[in-house]
């Protein structure tokens, strides 16, 4: 059927028109982490908010109520665990995992490629992105928990290093 008649397009209209401007204001409140490309969740919440303002828009059997009631407990469920996160470093680990070393001092870290389903080519194509020539010029390359891959190159001082934090770099250092 290629049309049904004008009352679904105005309808779309208006939910397009009342549920957009509530989306932007609901996620403005709700602060820059909602939408943030951090962990897995958050992808999930994302696709999640789309989908309920996709059927808020298009589906005759959900009121603009609802709909913005579903938008509104997703926005709120988000805001509690990242609230969560930021305060239990049990809950962090649970919901967004470790970041994991995958090449360092020019040494793949096979057990880590296999578990990550990472290919060294991968790797490679990292290197380059990060602008360094071979793998010998980065120190180490780290799977992010966003999915992306940090590059660091050779250090030059001593301080802090940034793979504190990251799976397996502690057996490698020595």
């Amino acid at each position: 059927m290629l049309f049904n008649g004008w009352s679904g397009v105005i309808r779309i209209i208006i939910m397009a028109l009342t549920v957009y401007p509530a989306l932007i204001f609901m996620l403005r409140i709700s602060g820059k982490r909602t939408l943030s490309k951090m962990n897995m969740f958050d992808m999930v919440i994302t696709v999640a908010i789309g989908s309920v303002v996709a059927s808020v828009m298009l589906s005759n059997k959900m009121t603009i109520v609802e709909g913005l009631t579903g938008l509104g407990m997703l926005i709120i469920l988000q805001f509690a665990v990242t609230w969560l996160e930021v305060r239990s470093e049990g809950f962090t680990s649970l919901i967004k995992g470790e970041p994991q070393l995958l090449l360092y001092q020019g040494q793949y870290m096979e057990k880590a490629l296999k578990k990550e389903r990472v290919k060294k080519d991968e790797v490679r194509q990292a290197i380059r992105a990060a602008g360094l020539a071979s793998v010998e010029e980065s120190e180490a390359v780290v799977l992010e928990t966003d999915g992306t891959f940090s590059v660091i190159k050779h250090k030059h001082q001593n301080g802090q290093s940034s793979l504190k934090d990251v799976e397996g770099w502690e057996r490698n250092k020595a």
